[in-house]
C-alpha cells in the first residue's frame, strides 16, 4: 500500500491509497474517490488487488488528504474523476487498461459523474453504484418536494463545510438540546450547532432532481445498483437501474445505507458482496454481459430473491385493500383529522396513540393475513382526501403487525399537494419498491397523516417555504373510504432466483 498524489486538473494534488496485485502487470484498475477517508478503504483495496485489480482510493478535494476547497456534489467531481481515470491509464502498471469506477453513498455519486463524463481516456468502462446518493438536489428533498431534515442535518452537521467528520456531531448537539430541530426557521441551524455551515442554506435552493438518472440513460456503459430496501434513497436507485442506457443490473437487498441488515434473522440474505463485485466486474469489463437490464429483489427474512425484469413482471400481480372493506382496511378513526405542525406525527416513533380528541392522523387496519405473501415490486397509496389549506403533505406509513402484536416498517412515502382548500381530490402517494414475506397472521396498519417529522420538515400550511418559514398553523383533513386503497405488488407465481449468478450474466 502505497500513497501517491493524483494532479487534478488545476493541479490539486489529490491524495490517493494504491494497492497493487502481487503480480506483474497490466491490470485493471479500481477506481474509489471518497469524503469519509481514503483510508477506510484499504482493507477493500487489499481485496481487490488479491484478485488481480489495480486498487486505488482518493480522497476528494477538500477532504482529508487532499487539500482545497469542499463543494459536496459540485462540478468539480466529474473533472477530478476523470483526471484520475486518465492518471491511471497512463501508469505502467495499468498499461492503459480497463477502469471500473466504484463508489457507495456519496462515493457512488463520484462514480457515476465520471462514468457519465466526455468520452476518452477520463471515462471508466463500467461503474458499481451503491446506495447512490444521486446529488444535491436528490438528497435534499423526497420525488415529491418534502425535504428530508433529519437525514441532511445530521449529515451536514458531521460532513459539510469541514475537511475532516465528526460522524456523532448531530447527536451530541441533540442531546444538549432535544428540540434542536423543531427550531425555526430551519436554515438556522447552524447557528444551533454552534459552528459555521454557509452552505447549509443553499441546500434547499429549487433544483431539479434526476440529473444523473436522465443523463444515465445515454450511457453504454454497464451498470450495477446496489441498493437496500431500507434505504432512504432506495427509489433513487431503483430510477437509476430503469433508465439506465447500457447493460444494466440491479441488488436490492434487505439492507439500510451501510449495506447491513438492521435485525438478525435477515441473515439468511446475506450476500458476499465483495466476492459479487470480482465476479460481475470480470465479466462486464470483458464483455460478456447480456445487453439488457436485470435484477434482484429480496424476499426479507426468508432467504429467497426474487427477479426484477419483464419475466419477474410476468410473475406479479397488484393487489389492493380497499378502505374501510371486509377484507381490506378497516378504518378505526380519524377519518376526519387534524395536522398540527406544532404537535407533528413523529416519524421515529412507531406507537400509535389511543384515539385521541381531535385525531392527528388517519388509522386503518387490515384482518390477519390468511397465508404468506411475498411482496416485490412498487407499493402506492391512492387517496380521496381533502384539506382546508393551500399547502399540504401527505405521509403515509404502513406497519407490518406481526401475529404476537410486534411492529416493523413496512412501507412509506410522502408527497405535497397544493390543491384547492375543502375540494376532495384524488391523491398518489408512491410508497417505494418492497422486498418482503409476510407469515401468515400478519396485519397492515395504514396511517395517513400530515407531518412525519424529525424525518421531514414539517409543512407550516401558510404557503411558505418551510425551510424558511417562523409562523405555523394547523391544516384540517379528510379522507374519504370510498375510492381509497393501498396497492401492494404481490408474487402470484413464485420466481425465485440464485442472485449473483442473475446478476453476473
Amino acid at each position: 500500500m502505497t500513497t501517491v498524489y493524483v494532479p487534478a486538473p488545476d493541479g490539486t494534488p489529490l491524495a490517493t491509497d494504491l494497492c497493487l496485485p502481487a503480480t506483474p502487470g497490466p491490470h485493471p484498475a479500481v477506481v474509489i474517490r471518497t469524503p469519509y477517508g481514503r483510508t477506510a478503504h484499504r482493507a477493500e483495496l487489499r481485496g481487490w488487488a488479491a484478485h488481480g485489480f489495480a486498487a486505488l482510493a482518493q480522497d476528494v478535494r477538500g477532504r482529508h488528504g487532499s487539500p482545497g476547497p469542499w463543494h459536496p456534489y459540485q462540478e468539480h467531481e466529474e473533472s477530478d474523476g476523470a483526471a484520475t481515470v486518465a492518471w491511471v491509464r497512463n501508469q505502467a502498471w495499468s498499461g492503459g487498461g480497463p477502469v471500473l469506477a466504484v463508489g457507495s453513498s456519496y462515493a457512488a455519486h463520484c462514480a457515476l459523474v465520471t462514468a457519465l463524463g466526455p468520452p476518452g481516456d477520463g471515462r471508466p468502462d463500467a461503474v458499481i453504484a451503491a446506495v447512490p446518493a444521486l446529488g444535491l438536489a436528490d438528497t435534499a428533498r423526497e420525488p415529491a418536494g418534502p425535504e428530508r431534515l433529519r437525514a441532511r442535518a445530521g449529515w451536514w452537521a458531521a460532513h459539510g463545510d469541514r475537511s475532516d467528520s465528526a460522524p456523532d456531531a448531530l447527536a451530541h448537539a441533540l442531546a444538549d438540546d432535544p428540540r434542536l430541530l423543531e427550531h425555526l426557521p430551519v436554515t438556522r441551524l447552524a447557528d444551533r450547532l454552534g459552528r459555521a455551515l454557509p452552505s447549509w442554506p443553499e441546500l434547499w435552493d429549487d433544483r431539479p432532481r434526476g440529473r444523473i438518472v436522465r443523463r444515465g440513460s445515454a450511457s453504454r456503459l454497464p451498470l450495477l445498483a446496489v441498493g437496500g430496501t431500507h434505504d432512504p434513497f432506495a427509489e433513487d436507485t431503483v430510477a437509476l437501474w430503469r433508465g439506465w442506457g447500457g447493460p444494466a443490473r440491479l441488488l436490492l437487498g434487505p439492507w439500510g445505507h451501510h449495506l447491513t441488515a438492521e435485525r438478525p434473522r435477515l441473515s439468511a440474505d446475506r450476500v458476499n458482496l465483495g466476492a459479487l463485485y470480482v465476479r460481475w466486474a470480470r465479466t462486464a469489463l470483458a464483455g460478456q454481459l447480456e445487453p439488457d437490464r436485470r435484477g434482484v429483489i429480496t424476499l426479507g427474512g426468508s432467504g429467497r430473491w426474487h427477479g426484477m425484469g419483464r419475466q419477474a413482471a410476468d410473475a406479479a400481480r397488484t393487489a389492493a385493500w380497499p378502505f374501510d372493506a371486509r377484507s381490506g382496511l378497516r378504518l378505526l378513526h380519524g377519518a376526519e383529522f387534524t395536522a398540527d405542525p406544532a404537535h407533528p406525527v413523529r416519524s421515529d416513533d412507531l406507537a400509535v396513540p389511543a384515539d385521541t380528541t381531535p385525531a392527528d392522523r388517519c388509522l386503518l387496519l387490515s384482518p390477519p393475513l390468511p397465508r404468506p405473501l411475498d411482496l416485490a415490486g412498487p407499493a402506492t397509496a391512492r387517496l380521496l382526501a381533502t384539506a382546508d389549506t393551500p399547502a399540504a403533505d401527505w405521509a403515509v406509513r404502513v406497519t407490518a403487525l406481526d401475529p404476537a402484536g410486534r411492529a416493523e416498517p413496512l412501507a412509506f412515502g410522502i408527497v405535497r399537494r397544493a390543491d384547492p382548500p375543502g375540494e376532495a381530490v384524488e391523491i398518489t402517494v408512491p410508497l417505494g419498491t418492497l422486498g418482503r414475506r409476510l407469515p401468515a397472521g400478519t396485519r397492515l396498519r395504514t396511517e395517513i397523516a400530515g407531518h412525519h417529522f424529525p424525518a421531514h420538515a414539517r409543512n407550516p400550511h401558510t404557503g411558505e417555504n418551510p425551510v424558511t418559514a417562523t409562523r405555523l398553523a394547523p391544516s384540517r383533513r379528510a379522507v374519504t373510504a370510498r375510492g381509497s386503497a393501498l396497492h401492494l405488488t404481490v408474487v402470484a407465481r413464485r420466481h425465485y432466483v440464485e442472485p449473483v449468478p442473475e446478476i453476473c450474466r
